[in-house]
């Protein structure tokens, strides 16, 4: 998936905050470490530095929710972390984004911290 495609996606999928532009994914694509996990509608993206992993973005096209593909994204995301060396995965998520607070308490994701006024 390109660079394009992800933007794209991620303008369709932000709603609560501002998406990130062809220049950022084009920036993290080229990090060390970067795992791309895409889908045609849905990407997980993130890294693996070191012994840890951090997911710095899941989205799905709207009209394409509720079909399995964040969780299958997000599964992909942490078995390449792994694959990569990585012994735990991190993310941060808004307190009022519910869908994907559920989708990552399902994956057995734990909150270990609140950064208030973050989002």
């Amino acid at each position: 998936m390109t660079a394009e495609e992800l933007a794209e996606i991620h303008a369709l999928a932000m709603t609560d905050q501002a998406p990130w532009g062809v220049p950022t994914f084009e920036s993290f694509l080229r990090f060390p470490g970067a795992i791309l996990c895409a889908e045609p509608h849905g990407f997980a993206l993130g890294r693996v530095i070191a012994d840890e992993a951090e997911l710095l973005t899941l989205a799905v096209r709207p009209d394409a929710r509720r079909q399995g593909i964040g969780r299958r994204c997000l599964e992909a995301f942490q078995e390449n972390a792994r694959d990569g060396g990585a012994a735990r995965v991190f993310l941060e998520v808004a307190t009022t984004n519910a869908a994907a607070r559920a989708l990552y308490d399902q994956a057995g994701f734990a909150q270990v911290g609140l950064r208030k006024a973050y989002y």
